[in-house]
């Protein structure tokens, strides 16, 4: 049929798409090749979308090479139909123009190819706006990775002293508190004296002295040595000098390699530990975040593909109030079926927006059940019991309607407690003193297996042996003053004592007390401090010979007054 022949046909003879490619042999033609080229295109996209995850830039430049891998397949899409309309337009098989008010058939399946056009370039903006999202994200917490850094003075897989390349120390023009003025002067001549000063910290827990950029942008080469610490950290994983001894190789299935921005967040996780390559199981990132729920920019594809979607319907005339009034029953029916699952839903997204509690937080409900929150979904949340006994599972929308206690959020001091009584025949102020020397051990002997201490400080006792504080004395915006005893009864057998410390975590409590019950131990039998059996004892002439044998270390109990004081209950301090 040639196009004189098309020309004639009036325009609503053509009910359906398949009517109006049957009008012309051409036409099908076009229509048959503009579909096997799009079938092509997305089976050369499937393979050449596996090739970019075995490169090594989709593990150094992940967002780039997710950018390139979503906007090529939209491109090449858009050059196939954008050639196959220039094909009909220039082979003449319609007439143009609009009959009697309505679309020609060479319009109407120009806009058909035009809807085409929209759906892919919807589509296209869908996939990547998320990833431009995602990369602005990953550039804060980037930056945030830069001032954990700098708090830290370094991290401890830097390459030499990085952070004294970049910034110099300036000494303050007066002498600091805690530090008499002939020792501050002594120190400012000597080079260990600097070093002393540097890592200095009042009692407050504040430093001393300013910082001066050595380089014009420090941020920018903090990026490039950690993009260089990565680098290592990938060619040790595929030339096998790894801890599994074998090559791993890119773009396996599961992941044996992390990207870099996930290797920032493993690193973020475990206090900027260096992160050794196999030291995770095969599929260890992609099966940690099974379950998690999507955020909104994953969501956001779905939102903007339908808003499309809905524009092109309007478009062909479609009337929306019409649509929406034939769905609003089976909206309203939905919505019924799924109002529990929508009070989780919007309980979850109260929980993230207010940070409520998060996974890694101890919490106690109001059940008595306490644990570590394991995972948070829309429909419910995991809570571990500490000792991996049970995992209860609570609708999420519960949560926001009851009592929880965290004892994780901005709480950084979490007090580890130790009860003890001791003998009547025993000073009260002696072992009080004794007491506040066995708190002063533990805060620097307990420590945990990388070598932190447990017991925050407001000064790391590592700087007074010129090494970098583990972090003890960090993010403390509370004075402090530890340990503290306290004188709580007289007891039917023994005067009862109660001696706290302050550590990181909840968890850290447990560890910090049994060490502190064993230095007190040790302490107790160094100078006879008895701790009576719960009975009732008959003295028959006995208490004379027992109160003289405790009296034999009376002197040495003096000497622990005179070196540690007694703590705040010397100074007349009220009671906590």
């Amino acid at each position: 049929m040639g196009s004189e022949d098309i020309s004639q046909i009036s325009i609503g003879e053509f009910e359906t798409v398949t009517q109006l490619l049957a009008s012309s042999e051409s036409l099908q033609f076009a229509f048959i090749v503009m579909i096997v080229g799009i079938i092509a295109i997305v089976a050369a996209y499937s393979k050449f979308s596996r090739w970019v995850k075995s490169q090594k830039i989709y593990y150094t430049r992940p967002h780039f090479s997710r950018f390139i891998r979503r906007a090529i397949l939209p491109f090449f899409a858009i050059a196939l139909i954008t050639s196959t309309n220039a094909y009909i337009q220039s082979a003449s098989l319609f007439d143009q123009g609009i009959i009697n008010d309505e679309l020609t058939p060479e319009a109407t399946f120009a806009k058909i190819i035009n809807t085409f056009n929209i759906l892919v370039i919807g589509y296209t903006i869908s996939h990547l706006i998320p990833i431009a999202l995602t990369k602005r994200d990953k550039s804060i917490l980037e930056k945030e990775d830069f001032d954990a850094w700098f708090v830290f003075r370094g991290f401890s897989d830097d390459d030499g002293d990085l952070f004294h390349k970049l910034y110099k120390w300036m000494s303050p023009k007066m002498t600091p508190e805690d530090i008499s003025d002939e020792d501050f002067q002594k120190r400012l001549k000597t080079k260990e004296g600097l070093q002393y000063l540097e890592q200095f910290r009042t009692t407050k827990g504040n430093p001393i002295g300013s910082y001066e950029k050595l380089v014009k942008d420090p941020f920018e080469e903090w990026k490039k040595s950690e993009r260089a610490k990565y680098q290592k950290y990938y060619t040790n994983c595929v030339t096998g000098n790894n801890q599994s001894g074998r090559k791993l190789k890119p773009g396996a299935k599961p992941d044996e390699i992390f990207p870099i921005d996930i290797w920032r967040e493993e690193k973020r996780t475990h206090s900027f530990e260096p992160l050794i390559p196999s030291s995770r199981p095969s599929g260890y990132a992609r099966k940690k975040r099974e379950g998690i729920p999507k955020s909104a920019k994953q969501v956001l594809p779905v939102g903007i593909f339908v808003a499309t979607i809905l524009g092109v319907v309007a478009w062909w005339g479609v009337d929306l109030i019409v649509l929406a009034t034939a769905t609003g029953g089976f909206a309203i029916g939905l919505g019924l079926a799924l109002q529990e699952t929508m009070q989780n839903y919007f309980a979850y997204l109260l929980v993230r927006k207010d940070k409520i509690f998060q996974e890694g937080d101890r919490v106690q409900l109001d059940t008595g059940y306490n644990g570590y929150v394991h995972k948070i979904t829309p429909r419910v949340t995991y809570v571990r019991d500490a000792l991996h006994e049970s995992l209860a599972v609570i609708p999420t929308r519960q949560l926001v309607n009851s009592q929880i206690i965290n004892y994780t959020k901005e709480n950084k001091l979490v007090p580890a407690i130790v009860k003890v009584g001791v003998s009547y025949l025993n000073n009260p102020q002696q072992v009080a003193s004794i007491l506040v020397k066995i708190g002063n051990r533990g805060m620097k002997e307990i420590v945990n297996q990388k070598g932190q201490h447990l017991v925050r400080q407001n000064r790391c006792s590592y700087l007074d042996q010129n090494k970098p504080s583990c972090g003890c004395d960090k993010d403390l915006h509370v004075d402090i003053s530890q340990p503290v005893v306290r004188f709580t009864n007289f007891n039917d057998s023994s005067l009862d004592f109660t001696m706290w410390v302050y550590v990181r975590d909840y968890g850290s409590q447990f560890k910090t007390k049994t060490y502190l019950r064993m230095i007190m131990y040790e302490e107790f039998k160094r100078y006879d401090i008895r701790i009576p059996w719960p009975i009732r004892t008959i003295y028959q002439g006995d208490e004379k010979k027992e109160n003289e044998e405790i009296n034999q270390k009376d002197q040495d109990r003096n000497q622990v007054i005179d070196k540690y004081g007694l703590g705040d209950i010397g100074r007349g301090g009220g009671d906590d």
